[in-house]
């Protein structure tokens, strides 16, 4: 079975926050009903959280600045790791995510690398 990450892409919000309590309950709903063929995954607090890093080159001096590396009206909010059977399975499970409805999820297999 291959592994899938389905990233989603939604408003850039605090999901933590109580004015989101209905959507969250979706997605455990969503996680219930999929928990089957999820391997991980994780809601990410607003870009306004993030630090990007960015290096010249290898070994270089990490260059910090706050915040997202690029404004967007849509943010990557979360992520699940998917163990499907093929893809047609993956963008199956993926449609039935809660940002689905009012975002997009991207869908991509994962290279699995030797440990």
């Amino acid at each position: 079975m291959t592994q899938y990450a389905a990233m989603i892409y939604s408003r850039d919000v605090d999901w933590t926050l109580p004015e989101y309590a209905a959507e969250t309950a979706e997605y455990g709903a969503f996680a219930e009903a999929a928990g089957a063929v999820i391997r991980g995954g994780a809601a990410l607090y607003p870009t306004s959280t993030a630090t990007t890093v960015r290096v010249e080159a290898k070994g270089g001096t990490p260059l910090t600045t706050d915040g997202p590396y690029a404004e967007t009206k849509e943010a990557l909010t979360g992520f699940y790791l998917l163990e499907c059977a093929d893809l047609d399975e993956a963008v199956k499970v993926a449609a039935t995510i809660p940002g689905a409805w009012d975002g997009a999820v991207e869908v991509r297999p994962v290279i699995e690398f030797p440990m």
